[in-house]
Order: C-alpha cells, then sequence, then structure tokens
C-alpha cells in the first residue's frame, strides 16, 4: 500500500508539472471544487448555489480514516480550481498529497480556521481530535473561510457567496441553539453517550456530554477484548441504556459489548446508528449537515431518555 501511494503522488507531480495541458479547457466552463468530505462539500454547495460543480471525494458512510484515493479522484484533484479538506489528519497520508499541491492550486485545511485552544487533544502526543464539526458553534466558523477562497475564485459573484455565507451561519447559530435546548431534556448525570470510535468529542465539550468510544479517534485503531470488557462493565455498572452505532464502522464490535453488558445482568440497547465522519446518503434525514446534526441529536435523546 505504501508503494501505491507513492506512485499516486509521484503522478500528481507529474501532472501539475503540465498546467497548460490541464488549464486548456472552454472558457465557460464552471471553476471545480474539490472537497474531502460530503460534510465540506454541503457547506460549499450552500455558498455557490449552483455556480461551480463540486466533485466529493468521500460519499455517505465512507469512513476517511483509512480511505485510500482512487485514480477518478487524482484525476478530479488535477483539475480542481481549489481544494478542501478537513485537516488535523483526518483524511490521513492524503495530507502530502496536498502538501505537493500548494504551489500549484488553492489547497485549504478548512481547520486551520479554528484557533488551537479551539482543538481538543487526541491521545496521540501532539495531534488534535479532527472532528471539529460534530460542534456547531466551531463549525460555523470555517465558513468565512471557506467562501473567502471561493470568493477570490469567482469575485464577479462575491456580494451573493458572501451572502450565502452570512445565511449558512445564521441557520448554524440558530441549530447551535436548538441542539442546546433539545439535549437539555436528558438530565446530565445521564449524558453519557459511549460509540463505537471517539467522534462525539467536541460535541460532548459543547454540549455536556461524557463520551466514551470504543475504538480511538481513528477507525484504524484495534478494538482489543479488553476494551469490550472495559465498556461493558461501565455500562453494567451505571446502567446505561444504550449505545450507538456509527454509519461508517461496522457494527460488530459494538454488538460484542452489548453481548458482554447481558453476561453482567444489564440489557443496554443498541441505538439507531449516528452519523460522525460524514453524511447519509439521500434516503436518509441526514444527507445534509445540519440534517445530520438534527438526526444524530434526536436519536441521542430518544435513545437516553427511555
Amino acid at each position: 500500500m505504501k508503494k501505491v501511494f507513492v506512485l499516486i503522488v509521484a503522478f500528481l507531480c507529474l501532472i501539475f508539472s503540465l498546467p497548460f495541458f490541464f488549464n486548456s479547457s472552454p472558457k465557460n466552463k464552471k471553476p471545480l471544487i474539490v472537497c474531502t468530505t460530503s460534510i465540506i462539500a454541503d457547506v460549499v454547495h450552500f455558498i455557490i448555489d449552483g455556480h461551480m460543480d463540486v466533485k466529493t471525494l468521500m460519499g455517505p458512510g465512507v469512513d476517511p480514516h483509512v480511505y485510500r484515493p482512487r485514480e477518478s479522484d487524482v484525476q478530479a484533484l488535477s483539475c480542481a480550481d481549489v481544494i478542501f479538506y478537513n485537516g488535523l489528519h483526518l483524511e490521513g497520508k492524503m495530507a502530502d498529497m496536498f502538501a505537493h499541491m500548494q504551489d500549484r492550486v488553492p489547497t485549504i485545511a478548512v481547520a486551520d480556521a479554528l484557533c488551537t485552544n479551539d482543538y481538543i487533544a487526541s491521545e496521540f502526543e501532539g495531534l488534535y481530535d479532527p472532528h471539529i464539526w460534530h460542534d456547531v458553534s466551531l463549525w460555523a466558523q470555517v465558513v468565512p473561510c471557506i467562501c473567502q477562497a471561493i470568493c477570490q475564485l469567482d469575485p464577479e459573484h462575491a456580494l451573493r457567496y458572501e451572502k450565502n455565507a452570512r445565511d449558512y451561519m445564521d441557520t448554524l447559530h440558530a441549530l447551535d441553539a436548538c441542539v442546546q435546548k433539545t439535549v437539555a431534556l436528558i438530565p446530565a448525570e445521564k449524558r453519557e453517550l459511549l460509540t463505537a470510535h471517539d467522534a462525539f468529542n467536541y460535541f460532548g465539550h459543547r454540549y455536556g456530554f461524557k463520551v466514551v468510544g470504543l475504538q480511538g479517534i481513528s477507525t484504524d485503531a484495534v478494538v482489543s477484548t479488553r476494551d469490550i470488557q472495559k465498556m461493558a462493565d461501565r455500562i453494567a455498572r451505571k446502567k446505561i441504556p444504550a449505545i450507538f452505532l456509527e454509519s461508517s464502522i461496522p457494527s460488530k464490535s459494538i454488538e460484542a459489548v452489548q453481548n458482554a453488558v447481558t453476561a453482567r445482568g444489564w440489557h443496554v440497547a443498541i441505538a439507531p446508528e449516528l452519523f460522525s465522519d460524514s453524511l447519509g446518503d439521500k434516503s436518509t434525514t441526514a444527507d445534509t449537515y445540519c440534517g445530520m446534526i438534527k438526526h444524530n441529536v434526536d436519536v441521542i435523546v430518544d435513545s437516553l431518555t427511555c
């Protein structure tokens, strides 16, 4: 796999050494924005309102922690007019690819819009938790950064993009207030969120939850029998009513926790899945960022107040 990654980086370097070839497109062609995640792409779509083309590398249900770029991704990146990625190592080794592109095309880590003090430390020394979007108030802060890059790409429509960005930020501020009001239905002592991996720390910090993940912040980590038994002990001891699946992670480990809890004389329900690292598809109510947040909050409140 390492050799494949090196070949992809080498291929990208070759591509970007031929800017004339890739810029010889019709003048009326729309600019192309490439986003790594569906969550970032949702912000972009709201701002541009159809004035540009958008390519999302990681669609619904895709786990960005273990994602490997495909040939079609390389082609899209080579033709992009601007690239947005999350940063904070969410995209793994793809960050090395983006570093090679910065001299050729604007390549923006949206997490850089936040202050370092806003980040939550991870279990890895010197690295931070990348799941910033689960705190709606923080996610609102990346919108101006995205909007600024879009306006620079298409200054003719900058006023429209800026208005759309302001409207979206107003929506997010209202959503943040709604989340705070909704989670208040759960007594403070019952706000324990036990999930497949440690993706919800920003949510917990903002909205007052103790968050425990079976895996660390990356789904690349291995779940041990000890991890399962430790979580099962916590659930049985505190009589926690529900544990949570995630849309981008197999259910096997969570089912093992449920069985271990049953062996301890307590029944814990497996709640409907949460969307952690990507939006849902069009068949769900979580196919937009706001829809995803509302879905997650409703599932959490319903499952912990039953």
